[in-house]
């Protein structure tokens, strides 16, 4: 049986380090405006990402390709649960384009889950890779899948494409996963992790988890140490905001300091980079916690999910 959170648990009112700043530059309106015009979909909109506003005006945004309906119904994440839209085979030249007009130096790129497709949608996530290598090979790519139902062609296909980043959000400790993440595992996804890892130990292995829904700081310890055991050596932790009176209700709103001593545990399990706040999100300020050599640290790339 599923475990069960109270909506009785759910504080409306969020304390005063959540916050979160409204459009005022103009270049925010300026990236708006170029990603409708290539009719190209972000997860910064899509999952109602707290951080948009700040990415989008600094021109910067995670694309968010194979269509904006997932296939799968996940509590706490915002995207569209409906069947999905034949794959668009000029995407991925689309993207590319918004890469070199918003002259990134290290981009994100994330998709819904494509359970309709053989391969999960790997092959589309290969073609914007190849796309934007041809484009401008400098650039450092971070991709953010979904498991693939841990399918080793679909995984070997993303990663043979060549991103500098592999991500893979483990989202939340064990106990929690059946409710959080419906059709999920927590086992399969510290599967797709260490496989990564070792199929290509030259890619960076990245995962985030959420707080506030319920789990127990012993929890997310041991959630460190798993994921650590699977081969990731970037992390990100953030609090999770619930989308809509239809998600998960927030069992808890984390305090800063909190975020500060998890930080430093996962720092002394052996992480390399370790990104923790309450506004963090897996793709958050990526280029400034991803150790790749060839990254640019003048540009940062925002945040990929609803969450983390």
């Amino acid at each position: 049986m599923s475990p069960k959170i109270s909506p009785t648990l759910h504080q409306e009112k969020k304390p005063g380090w959540i916050k979160v700043r409204l459009p005022s530059n103009p270049v925010f309106f300026s990236t708006k405006f170029l990603l409708e015009g290539l009719k190209l979909h972000t997860v910064c909109e899509s999952a109602q990402c707290p951080n948009r506003w700040e990415c989008w005006s600094g021109g910067t945004a995670t694309f968010m390709i194979a269509g904006e309906h997932c296939t799968r119904a996940c509590g706490f994440c915002a995207v569209k649960t409906a069947k999905p839209l034949p794959l668009e085979e000029d995407e991925p030249q689309r993207v590319a384009e918004a890469v070199r007009r918003l002259r990134l130096t290290h981009v994100v790129i994330t998709a819904v889950a494509r359970d309709d497709l053989p391969d999960g949608g790997a092959g589309h996530f290969a073609k914007t890779i190849q796309a934007i290598r041809e484009m401008d090979d400098s650039i450092v790519i971070e991709v953010l899948t979904p498991d693939f139902n841990n399918r080793d062609s679909s995984l070997h296909t993303v990663l043979d494409a060549g991103p500098d980043v592999f991500n893979h959000n483990i989202e939340t400790v064990e106990r929690l996963t059946p409710l959080v993440r419906s059709r999920a595992r927590y086992s399969r996804s510290l599967e797709v992790l260490r496989k990564a890892h070792e199929y290509s130990p030259h890619i960076m292995t990245k995962s985030g988890i959420m707080l506030g829904l319920g789990e127990r700081e012993e929890e997310v310890i041991k959630t460190f140490y798993d994921l650590y055991e699977s081969g990731v050596r970037i992390l990100t932790v953030g609090q999770y905001l619930r989308p809509s009176p239809r998600h998960l209700p927030v069992v808890e709103y984390v305090p800063p300091e909190k975020f500060e001593f998890l930080k430093d545990i996962a720092l002394q399990i052996g992480f390399e980079y370790v990104a923790s706040g309450p506004l963090v999100r897996s793709s958050y300020h990526a280029a400034d916690t991803n150790p790749v050599g060839r990254r640019r640290p003048d540009r940062n790339a925002c945040s990929e999910n609803g969450n983390v």
